[in-house]
């Protein structure tokens, strides 16, 4: 008992070091942001279409889709995570949407469904990390190929017409011309900014992800906190592959495919750390904003697809180069420094 008792003071110590330090903007950030404006500027000058009014609704409306995903893969980020089944959770998504729809059901029970579907399979993936142990990478890569093996069941592989025009209705523009999903998304972000900023479950986001032992101690229910994290993730990646149907007016099987691999590049572009505990909505949109200026450009220019796809996984490895870089020093500073100089063991012990 005196062990426990010795080690809740530096445990409660520890995470407030923790918080402080997560919490600030990743010196990525600034790159992040001299790639964007340096991107921007090479873009307009290669091209008179890229500073057009009708080229920024296209961006926006990119943006507003990869940034759904890209949202919850930030948000499984912080918590210490990965979430790979993405490509799987999209495509699955849209075909139920749009299977659903043509059988006749009500619109807003079908997104309902929909969505509640995508939080089960999120609740899925964190109980399997959390209670049963898995590797993050591992149990969301065997979600992702089981999520599209059925959707490739559903339509027995071929891509099926939304015949419900009403379901289409996230497409829909707004008397200021700008659609529907695109509104859906700002108001999302902005709920997250303030989910992550301000609220008790937010923060302890930053706690699990930065320092599991001291979250742990300090009574935070790190399981639980790591499991939300995944079924926010699968929601809004349910929410994307719903938008894209409503878009395309279709649901296949192979749409959104290369989400995972665009959804983490862009949320660590936006600062966010692969070991956990450090990132933001704003820094998040601007990964986002530089993912989809980089593909808006390359499409102007007339660049193949295939070689955006490559100059994606550049970028990837480029931002993750930059966050490994500054990795070292904030390991330190965030290291759990137990008060009296409680042994390992002791921790461990308390944490059981």
């Amino acid at each position: 008992m005196s062990d426990g008792a010795g080690s809740a003071p530096g445990a409660l110590g520890t995470l407030g070091r923790v918080l402080t330090e997560r919490a600030r903007p990743s010196p990525v950030i600034v790159g992040a942001g001299s790639l964007c404006v340096l991107l921007v500027v090479a873009f307009a000058v290669s091209t008179d279409r890229f500073l057009t009014a009708d080229n920024a609704g296209v961006v926006a409306t990119q943006v507003a889709v990869l940034g759904l995903v890209t949202l919850g893969q930030m948000i499984v980020l912080l918590a210490g995570g990965f979430d790979i089944s993405i490509s799987g959770v999209v495509p699955l998504s849209a075909v139920l949407y749009v299977t659903l729809s043509n059988a006749g059901m009500p619109t807003v029970v079908v997104l309902v469904v929909v969505l509640l579907a995508g939080a089960l399979i999120g609740t899925v993936n964190g109980l399997i990390v959390t209670k049963l142990k898995v590797n993050p990478l591992i149990a969301t890569l065997g979600t992702m190929s089981v999520c599209q093996g059925f959707a490739f069941v559903v339509t027995d592989g071929r891509t099926v017409p939304l015949e419900s025009a009403g379901a289409g209705f996230l497409a829909d523009r707004t008397p200021f011309g700008v659609p529907v999903f695109v509104l859906v998304f700002i108001g999302i972000a902005a709920a997250l900014f303030v989910y992550l900023k301000w609220t008790i479950p937010g923060r302890a986001l930053y706690a699990v992800g930065g320092g599991p032992e001291a979250a742990r101690l300090a009574g935070m229910r790190a399981d639980l906190t790591k499991t939300s994290a995944f079924a926010i993730s699968a929601t809004l990646a349910a929410l994307a592959g719903i938008v894209l149907s409503s878009q395309l007016l279709a649901g296949a099987p192979s749409v959104g495919a290369d989400m995972t691999l665009t959804s983490i590049t862009a949320a660590v572009l936006g600062g966010a750390s692969l070991h956990g505990g450090i990132g933001g909505v704003p820094g998040t949109l601007l990964g986002i904003v530089i993912i989809g200026t980089l593909r808006d450009g390359l499409a102007l220019l007339e660049v193949s697809a295939f070689y955006q796809l490559v100059a994606t996984g550049f970028v990837l490895l480029i931002a993750v180069s930059m966050a490994q870089l500054k990795l070292p020093a904030r390991r330190r500073r965030s290291r759990p420094a137990p008060e009296n100089h409680v042994p390992d063991k002791t921790y461990e012990r308390t944490a059981r």
